[in-house]
């Protein structure tokens, strides 16, 4: 948090911590759905839905988490993107308002975090998966998130 994205917000990290504690509630309920691209809704079309975050924690002003792709139509498009090597990104979905102050683009208090997306274009360097293997068998992805509204993902194929 604190620092200015590729769409020019500042995420105040404060702001962060707190959707983050809020967001955990719909993990252990898990209800904490994601879709590809990047919906305008406010809400998560269920027949769109690709992955569920599993976990979500804070770790020096940047938040950290794991992902479990889901067998629908698009979490089958999502494993198929990642078994091919394609570079995906992983952004924050929210409502609030924003203000400007000293040229930045500031993401206030009112902001509301409803899920997070992977998407072609993530709008902070440096949100990208990365595939790796761990020991045993099953394929994990590891996701280096940004310091402001990323999400560090673990997909776990099941």
């Amino acid at each position: 948090g604190g620092v200015v994205n590729g769409n020019g917000r500042v995420y105040p990290p404060k702001v962060l911590v707190r959707e983050v504690q809020n967001y955990k509630k719909l993990v252990k309920e898990r209800r904490a759905l994601g879709e590809l691209d990047h919906p305008e809704d406010s809400v998560i079309n269920l027949k769109n839905a690709s992955h569920m975050v599993t976990d979500i924690w804070m770790e020096d002003n940047s938040v950290m988490g794991k992902v479990q792709v889901l067998n629908t139509p698009s979490g089958q498009v999502l494993q198929s993107l990642v078994e091919s090597g394609v570079k995906l990104g992983i952004s924050s979905r929210g409502m609030g308002s924003v203000s400007e102050n000293a040229g930045q683009t500031i993401v206030q208090e009112d902001f509301q975090l409803i899920c997070f997306d992977f998407v072609s274009e993530p709008s902070t360097p440096g949100a990208y998966m990365m595939f790796m293997l761990r020991e045993g068998k099953e394929p994990n992805i590891f996701t280096k998130a940004d310091k402001i509204n990323r999400l560090l993902n673990d997909l776990v194929k099941e």
